[in-house]
Order: C-alpha cells, then structure tokens, then sequence
C-alpha cells in the first residue's frame, strides 16, 4: 500500500471512531441497517436525509465524519426510530413510507420539541427516551464527547447545571440522560 493510499485508509478509520462517539456507531453500519430496514436505496436515503448522493457516500466510507447540519442529524434520529417501530411490527411499510415522506419535509427542532407539552398515549407524544435521543443527536452532531466535556468543565464554575446538561447529555449514556431528564420533568 503506497503513503497515500494507508494515509487515506487511516483518516477514513479515525472519522469510522469519531462517529462511533458522536452517533453510536460508523455511519457506515447505520446507514446500511436503515437501508435494509426501511427499503431503501442509497439514493432514497440521501433524499428523506436531506443529504446529496455524493455526501451520503463520503459520511458511510469515512471520507467525511460529521452531520454538519441539525436537521439531517434530526431527521437520522426520526428515522432511527421509524426503523424499530416498522422492525417491531408496529408501523407498516405503507405507513412507514408515509412518515419517511413526513421526515424528509421536517426542519428545526420538532424532534426536540415534540411531546414536550403532550399527554402521555396522545397522538404524537414523543417518550423520554425518544427526546433524550433528540438531544444527545443535536448534541454530538455539534461536538465530540471530549470537547462537550472540556465546555462543560469550562462552564461549571459558573453555571453547575448547565455543565451537568452538557455531561449527562452530550457525552454521557443515553440510560443516565433518561433518568435525568424523567427527573427535571414538571
């Protein structure tokens, strides 16, 4: 393997690790399950992501590491949990083709802000669990753990609470920010 080449394969392998810390895994493995689950193509993907082809492509090889924009981190996340409901029987193709339709429109905060106000069991309602998963997207599509940690040493003089939201969230395990968030609850 000439330098250039190793040197490539060795950038692609640290961006596959930055992603296993800020999404839980290479997107590589993600993008390849939601494929399969959802019926989709690479080509499908990119368009209910909001992504281009190409950009699609350099996330899954490690050409690039990071979702820059919010929203397609958002709409990742949405179509997380849209794979475990159609993989839990709970959604059917027809359905799921209709929320990916839903998703591909959606922008801003909606996965942070829906079921917020809501009634548990009410249409919509989005669990803990599902706007703890919101967060910790928006989160490390924005940071690494390691620099979520060093701002959250920086503002913990000042602002305690702030800090632990940037630890628990940010860089902590999606089971601790559950119970956080279930505790800080109305």
């Amino acid at each position: 393997m000439d330098g250039v080449t190793r040197d490539s394969v060795s950038r692609a392998e640290e961006a596959r690790e930055l992603q296993r810390g800020w999404y839980g895994e290479p997107l590589g493995e993600l993008f390849r399950r939601l494929i399969a689950d959802l019926g989709l193509n690479q080509s499908r993907l990119a368009a209910v992501l909001g992504l281009s082809a190409p950009m699609l492509s350099q996330l899954m090889s490690g050409q690039r590491a990071k979702i820059g924009n919010p929203d397609v981190a958002q709409r990742l996340q949405a179509l997380q949990e849209l794979a475990g409901q159609v993989a839990d029987g709970r959604i059917d193709a027809v359905e799921a083709a209709g929320r990916m339709a839903e998703i591909r429109e959606s922008t801003g905060s909606s996965v942070l802000s829906a079921g917020m106000r809501r009634v548990p069991g009410e249409a919509g309602y989005a669990s803990a669990p599902q706007v703890v998963r919101g967060i910790q997207t928006v989160l490390r599509s924005l940071a690494a753990a390691d620099e979520i940690e060093r701002a959250a040493l920086a503002l913990a003089p000042g602002h305690p609470q702030l800090a632990e939201f940037l630890r628990v969230y940010g860089a902590g395990r999606t089971s601790d920010a559950v119970a956080h968030f279930e505790a800080h609850q109305d």
